[in-house]
């Protein structure tokens, strides 16, 4: 259980800024599930934010892919840039609004920890493979990443991150409960069903505004660099987007500006200019909402009912239409899709030759399918086994999911 009683003493609170009232401070922390002593020159959060910096799942986002598989470009978008242009953009946000950057950084480096090799495609794929056996979610596999898979630590398994920081990541996308429900296997996913009987993470109330901001800064974040991917890419072109809300509007203003640039200046004048926009919106919506609700602190936030981090209505209507776009002119664009089918075996093949037989893993994977129930075959020992066959397959980087494939398969990607 979390020392509620006896937050870490903090020597030294260093914040970029002061915070207000309504901000997470270190200095209030509710703790950590093991207890330790915390250091004199970094808070509660800088440590977390490095401990997910350090971790093994953290350095294979440079090898798991945002839309484009690995081989395809050295260029496009991966799941580690990816997550450092949301921190970047994050840490920006909650400092104009006087909330923890520490936090929100943290969160936002956390974010994708638990998504698969493969993009989407592979997500989707693992979770067919885990539909009757306990179930897959990417989020619920980046806490499972982060207070399981990492072992670092003599003390414990895990990050043994603070409460702060797994409620963030628990709930950045809102609350996990209606008000009132009582956490059950069959309301959340495993992971968080089995956090929450250690510790109340409020999972019927709102978020802290920094897991807000780091969860819209996601969005910011792949919107506008899945655009600039797919420019580059030769999805789509500048004729194509001039059609939408405020992308036409930028173009003609930079052209006014500058005339006519090279086509990569021109799309990297576009997108830093999209980006500043939102986050601007982002900034002046929440700051009008925090104006209207007047929160005096965390518990006045996680309990107001709403988010209070989200662009404007006229903002999310150009988000909208951008998403749309992404979806049929990229997500769905021939390229993409014959990427897609060229993997989309691997996984389902990679998850039956380990469940058959679960020596096909290494060693040491072995050894925690032998303790999940290996050689048992009753329904509960064989959910434990899928579920350490699944962490072992969502932990693959695009690249080595492609060359365990073709080392049991003797197959070979084009």
């Amino acid at each position: 259980m979390l020392d509620t009683q006896n937050p870490p003493a903090i020597a030294y609170n260093y914040c970029a800024l002061p915070l207000a009232p309504y901000a997470l401070r270190p200095d209030q922390s509710r703790g950590r599930l093991i207890p330790e002593k915390e250091s004199h020159y970094r808070t509660c959060f800088q440590r977390d934010r490095d401990r997910i910096i350090h971790a093994t799942s953290f350095r294979r986002l440079k090898y798991k892919t945002q839309v484009f598989i690995y081989h395809e470009g050295d260029h496009y978008r991966t799941r580690l840039t990816h997550t450092l242009e949301v921190a970047q953009i994050a840490r920006t946000m909650a400092r104009a609004l006087f909330v923890n950057e520490d936090l929100a950084e943290t969160i936002a480096l956390a974010h994708d920890l638990g998504h698969t090799p493969f993009a989407h495609v592979g997500e989707d794929s693992l979770k067919l493979c885990m539909q009757d056996l306990g179930g897959f979610d990417h989020n619920d596999q980046s806490l499972r990443m982060l207070t399981h898979l990492e072992q670092k630590y003599a003390r414990w398994a895990g990050l043994n991150l603070t409460y702060e920081t797994l409620e963030g990541i628990a709930k950045h996308n809102g609350p996990k409960l209606k008000v009132g429900e009582i956490p059950s296997v069959d309301l959340l996913p495993a992971t968080l069903f089995e956090l929450s009987s250690k510790v109340d993470l409020g999972l019927d109330l709102y978020a802290s505004l920094e897991s807000q901001v780091a969860a819209i800064a996601d969005d910011i974040a792949y919107n506008n660099h899945d655009i600039e991917d797919g420019i580059r890419a030769e999805l789509f072109t500048f004729d194509d987007i001039k059609t939408l809300p405020m992308i036409g509007e930028i173009l003609a203003e930079i052209e006014v500006e500058y005339g006519q640039l090279k086509s990569q200046i021109r799309l990297s004048e576009m997108v830093r200019e999209m980006i500043g926009r939102m986050v601007t919106d982002v900034i002046e919506t929440t700051q009008k909402n925090l104006h209207e609700v007047n929160p005096q602190s965390v518990d006045d936030v996680r309990r107001c009912g709403k988010m209070l981090v989200h662009f404007s209505d006229e903002m999310e209507k150009t988000v909208q239409a951008m998403r749309t776009f992404l979806f049929t002119r990229m997500y769905k664009h021939k390229t993409v899709l014959e990427q897609a089918f060229k993997v989309e075996n691997i996984i389902p093949d990679l998850f039956k030759i380990f469940i058959d037989d679960y020596k096909n893993m290494p060693s040491n994977w072995q050894k925690l399918a032998e303790d999940a129930g290996g050689k048992e075959n009753d329904f509960v020992s064989r959910n434990a086994r899928a579920r350490v066959v699944a962490d072992y397959i969502a932990g693959m980087t695009d690249r080595f999911a492609c060359r365990e494939h073709e080392r049991l398969f003797h197959s070979k990607l084009d």
